[in-house]
This record gives C-alpha cells, structure tokens and sequence, in this order.
C-alpha cells in the first residue's frame, strides 16, 4: 500500500488525511473498493498533536509510517504558529529521504475544491485532475476563484494561479473582468452582501472551502515540485505586499 499524506495548519486548529496514491476522491475512474482514505479535522487542535493524529489516521488504515511516500503540506496564508508547526512536524517526516515533500498555498489547495453550476470538476481539468488537450501543462483554470476573508474589507484571493491581498471592490471587480465560472469561498465571502451579490450576478457557482476530502488536492502533486525547502507565508497582509513590490 502507498499513501499519500495531506496537512493542513494553515487556519483553525488541524485537518489531516491519509489516502491511497493515484486514487484521488474525484476521478471518474476509481476503483471505490482500493481506495483508502481517512482524515482528521480538529479546528480546536493545536500542533502538539501532529503525531498522535497521524499515527490515529494510519492505524484506521492499517498502514505504517513506511508505507507514505509523499506528504503534501500547506503554506498559507495563515498564522505564524500553526504554519510554523504543520511545516516543520512534514518537514521532519520527510527529512530522511523516505517521502517526498510538497508545499502548496492555502488557496491552491482550496481552489481543487471547486466545481460548476452543474456540480462538475470546471472545464481546465477533467474529474482526475487531468488537463485536456491544448492546455498547458501547470497552468490554472481562469474560470477558477478563491476568496477567504483576510480582515475587515480585505481578503485573500486566488484567480489564474495568482494571488492577491485587495479589498471588496477589487475581487468583484477581478471576478467579472475574469468571467469566473466557480468560486471557493469561505463563511465571511459567501455571508458577504457586496460578494454575494456579484458572486449572483455572475452565475458562478459557490463551493464551500470546508467539508470535503483532502485528497482531492491530489493533482497538485503532478504541477508542484517536490522540495524538502518550503517557505511559509506567515504574515498574512505583507507577504501579498512583498508580491508587488
């Protein structure tokens, strides 16, 4: 058996998962019988418990630490002492050349969560993460958004593989300029007024960025390069400032 291990600290508490490799949640082809797949999500949890919920997650799989062979860890934006934690505790699982290490944005992750108005995987990737023809190998679904809230009137955005720290008027404005099909937003976004309305206005779908399997960040792995050196974004507004100058 070969798992692949997904980490997430880059907001509330923790959210953790194990699944088997090459059989992501969302591909049409899956053998639902070898799939395995177990997670952990904690939003009060703090990093100490990083081992105890991994070896947990095994144990429901009957796996052992030798049979993960890539872990797959977020970067943020988010706090400077959950990132800090989730980074370093994949790091050291992967330190002794076993497993592979890869790190993603928070909202690169997030933005595997979309799907259309009629609940399909949009039209940059097929439901296995594949891109079809003409389509550049790593290159992001335009029609894709993510919106989380930063602080009072800012968020963070993602939107054809780029991403930004603007206010309100600025993500209504990118979402339509960009002709957006689906959208991954948090509480805030979606219990925004100004948002919602656009998000309608558009008739862009909207997934929750909570509540589904870790494994659908599977095809990451095919577009982000492995690394045992992984720089977290831990303060929040300036990183996205630093990108400009």
């Amino acid at each position: 058996m070969t798992i692949d291990l997904y980490v997430d600290t880059s907001r509330k508490g923790i959210s953790m998962a194990v699944a088997t490799s090459g059989q992501p949640m969302n591909a049409r082809t899956m053998d639902e019988s070898a799939r395995v797949y177990e997670e952990i999500v904690n939003t009060e949890a703090r990093g100490e418990i990083l081992g105890e919920s991994l070896d947990t997650l095994l144990t429901r799989v009957g796996a052992t630490l030798d049979d993960v062979k890539r872990v797959m860890v977020t970067l943020g934006p988010g706090s400077f002492s959950g990132l800090r934690t989730g980074v370093a505790f994949c790091q050291g699982l992967c330190f002794s050349g076993k497993r592979e290490l890869y790190g993603v944005t928070t909202l690169q992750a997030l933005a595997c969560f979309a799907h259309d108005v009629a609940g399909n995987t949009p039209a940059c990737t097929d439901a296995a993460g594949n891109k079809p023809a003409g389509t550049a190998a790593g290159k992001e679904c335009a029609e894709i958004a993510v919106v989380i809230r930063a602080r009072t009137g800012f968020w963070y955005m993602r939107l054809n593989g780029e991403e930004f720290f603007i206010e309100t008027p600025e993500v209504i404005e990118r979402i339509k300029n960009a002709k957006v099909k689906a959208i991954v937003a948090d509480a805030p976004a979606q219990e925004d007024e100004a948002l919602k309305a656009a998000f309608a206005e558009i008739g862009a779908s909207v997934s929750p960025d909570t509540g589904k399997p870790l494994d659908m960040w599977a095809p990451l792995f095919s577009t982000v390069k492995p690394s045992l050196i992984q720089e977290a974004n831990y303060i929040q507004p300036s990183y996205f400032e630093k990108l400009k100058s």
